[in-house]
């Protein structure tokens, strides 16, 4: 599903360079768990970032079902990952005045889905993360592992080809992080293509494939 080749990722740091990335090349297929590991500042968020196009790589090509995102524009881009893509950030990123009901709604209503679709959808993304009687409650009356489990059920509501999933259990007590990890594993199960970063070396083995960096390079590519 995924082809990235030569993928490199420069930061300019006034008169310094750091090569975040450096000429990476693999594949991901469609279906796969995938964790990406490593250290503090070895890569792996700046890697999601650039396979979800939330930003630019410096050289090489990210293709997604042959698509060479590379050519798209910026509009081109965003309308993509709005109708493709999943994300799941560590800090929820959920809208505070809103429901969990409305905040999953959001994306549906973005594509121009009429809003009583739109409701429905979102009440069966709510019951995929067993939230169905939370759908009312505001982010401030959910604990963490309740507002990240809102923030699945708005990426997974479009029927996304790939989730991705920055640092998802990293706000999260143990038990918390464990409901994120099954809700992950029986998306996998139904098909659903994730990409996750993350520093717990615990969660990164109930994936299937471990992809571990340390300054920009793969240093370890490894499958079930």
């Amino acid at each position: 599903m995924i082809k990235i080749k030569n993928l490199t990722k420069i930061f300019t740091l006034g008169d310094n360079k750091l090569i975040a990335l450096n000429n990476l090349s693999f594949l991901v297929s469609s279906g796969q768990f995938l964790a990406i590991t490593g250290i503090s500042g070895s890569g792996k968020s700046t890697l999601l970032y650039q396979l979800s196009l939330l930003d630019r790589p410096n050289q090489g090509t990210i293709s997604i079902d042959n698509i060479n995102t590379s050519k798209l524009t910026s509009g081109e881009r965003i309308s993509y990952r709005l109708k493709n893509l999943g994300y799941i950030f560590q800090d929820y990123a959920i809208l505070p005045t809103l429901t969990a009901k409305e905040n999953i709604m959001l994306p549906l209503l973005m594509q121009g889905v009429k809003e009583n679709i739109a409701q429905e959808k979102a009440k069966e993304a709510l019951l995929k993360v067993d939230l169905q009687d939370r759908l009312d409650h505001l982010p401030s009356q959910l604990s963490g592992g309740q507002q990240q489990r809102v923030s699945i059920a708005r990426a997974i509501v479009h029927n996304p080809k790939i989730l991705f999933a920055d640092e998802p259990t990293a706000n999260l007590d143990t038990e918390s992080s464990e409901t994120i990890l099954k809700i992950f594993l029986n998306l996998h199960k139904q098909g659903q293509t994730i990409i996750m970063a993350t520093h717990e070396l615990d969660y990164a083995k109930l994936a299937e494939r471990n992809i571990e960096l340390r300054d920009g390079l793969i240093i370890s590519d490894t499958f079930k």
